[in-house]
């Protein structure tokens, strides 16, 4: 070891080295989200073996049965995800992220900062907090390489993903809450419950917005315990090249979606041969259109800024008197989503430059799209092996009035490492969940909002849903996710005993 690290060492903390310890061996280890995906349909295989007896005939069946039962759902959560990532990027969001990132003096206040605005954020919408959260990250990495802030770059990652792994389960786009609003639901259908539960049950109630004020003030304090001294903090440098740090973002995301993966080779030669398909594809100078000649009416009608713009202003029209109307009882999934598509529209009113960010942005969640039917999978197996309802039912067996919202983080957080998919799960579980939940006194709104904990939690440990966000800070699953398990180590006293003690 060399005399600098030895000096680092001596000067980091106790969490400082606790962090830093878990990091290395989860570098080593992390398989890339695939891999990770295809890992877990074998455990939950195994586990759907030796709890159940299910055999190798039942378990395949029941994992093909489950393959497409997401489709529709992850078409809505893909929507959410990739609305908000081209409003994120437009000029206008991006010029406050360059005011933010002038906030901070030093490393650790860069750290708490982007942690900030990325909880901040994620409670309005997850797919709005994750994708300016790694902007944020990114960018704060940049600037601290222009200025020489010594910055811990896996660190400040960790930080932009913070809205997608605690603030959001609280939040406005809760999936399980927005179900829950949304009118003629799963379990109205069920009969497990008889009317909707509105957003002032579990959104715009003093319960979420204490918990959520709370976590906010816990993990910026974790963030900044966790940050390491100057001179052991690893910086963007250390990650990207000088070409790719300078790229714009969204060349950047594109260029890095198969680094995400693991595999930076592969995105190398994905973007040589789309350069020249590209090539082959662009118009001889004979094609060309010269200069001065006029745009065709074709061209007109593509960027018709009049015909984007009316129809957006209806759209944000329609959305607003939802709300005038119904209060904040409007909000459901629908209700959000609509709101997303129609605010892009109308911050770039051209609809062929509102497409072109479109593409952009589902280019960047193309892993997420590809996962979803594995995860749904994983869903089949422990759905029809009878998994999901032994483990559940246990868990909710053991469950008094005061503990019943840590089980119901507990049960959220242990389905959410195998099944990243918070609607997903909750369509399978959240009817035992209430139904158990009324029988020991509980609101609904109180299910919701520790289910949406438990399910948030665990993303510090599925890198599921860390996909956009590593294509656009360009690192690897494992650079980042030793940090992340140990934030969410960090977390796991704090969220115990705040839903213990929290009153609803």
């Amino acid at each position: 070891m060399s005399d600098i690290q030895e000096s680092s060492e001596a000067q980091m903390t106790p969490v400082q080295r606790f962090g830093e310890g878990i990091a290395d061996r989860v570098e080593r280890w992390m398989p890339s989200p695939f891999l990770f995906a295809i890992l877990l349909t074998y455990v939950a295989a195994v586990i759907a073996f030796l709890s159940e007896g299910a055999g190798a005939t039942e378990i395949a069946l029941s994992w093909y049965g489950g393959f497409w039962d997401l489709l529709d759902f992850a078409m809505q959560m893909v929507l959410i995800l990739v609305t908000a990532f081209v409003v994120a990027y437009h000029p206008w969001v991006k010029g406050v992220i360059d005011r933010i990132v002038r906030l901070p003096n030093n490393g650790k206040q860069a750290v708490v900062v982007v942690g900030v605005g990325a909880m901040m954020v994620g409670w309005i919408s997850w797919g709005l907090g994750l994708i300016f959260g790694a902007i944020l990250a990114r960018e704060m990495g940049k600037y601290a390489e222009q200025n020489g802030m010594q910055l811990h770059y896996p660190l400040v990652a960790v930080a932009g993903y913070l809205g997608m792994s605690l603030t959001w389960g609280w939040g406005m786009s809760s999936s399980a809450g927005l179900l829950q609003a949304t009118e003629g639901n799963v379990f109205m259908e069920q009969g497990v419950v008889d009317t909707v539960i509105p957003a002032t049950e579990w959104v715009f109630h003093p319960y979420p917005l204490m918990l959520t004020g709370l976590a906010i003030v816990y993990a910026s304090i974790c963030l900044y315990l966790l940050s390491p001294p100057g001179e052991y903090a690893r910086g963007m440098s250390q990650y990207l090249s000088r070409e790719e740090m300078n790229d714009d973002e969204e060349d950047s995301s594109s260029d890095s979606v198969a680094d995400a993966d693991g595999d930076a080779d592969v995105a190398a030669d994905g973007g040589s041969q789309q350069t020249e398909l590209a090539d082959e594809e662009s118009p001889s100078e004979g094609d060309m259109r010269p200069e001065d000649e006029s745009p065709a009416p074709a061209d007109k009608i593509n960027n018709s800024k009049v015909l984007g713009g009316v129809l957006a202003l209806t759209g944000v029209a329609l959305f607003v008197r939802a709300f005038y109307v119904q209060g904040l009882d409007a909000l459901d999934l629908n209700v959000l989503n609509f709101g997303f598509i129609m605010i892009g529209l109308i911050l770039y009113t051209s609809p062929i430059d509102y497409l072109e960010e479109f593409y952009d942005a589902v280019h960047s969640s193309s892993g997420i799209i590809l996962q979803f039917p594995f995860y749904a999978g994983i869903i089949g197996i422990m759905e029809g092996t009878g998994l999901v309802d032994t483990m559940t039912e246990f868990l909710l067996s053991i469950a008094t009035p005061a503990t019943f919202p840590v089980i119901a983080w507990i049960t959220a957080g242990i389905l959410n490492v195998f099944v990243p998919s918070a609607g997903g799960e909750w369509t399978i579980v959240g009817g035992p969940m209430m139904s158990a939940g009324a029988e020991l006194g509980i609101p609904h709104g109180q299910t919701i909002a520790a289910y949406g904990v438990g399910d948030a939690h665990t993303n510090l440990l599925n890198p599921f849903w860390a996909i956009p966000l590593l294509a656009i800070t360009g690192l690897r699953a494992r650079d980042m996710f030793g940090y992340a398990i140990t934030m969410m180590i960090l977390l796991t006293p704090f969220l115990a005993i705040a839903l213990y003690v929290v009153p609803y």
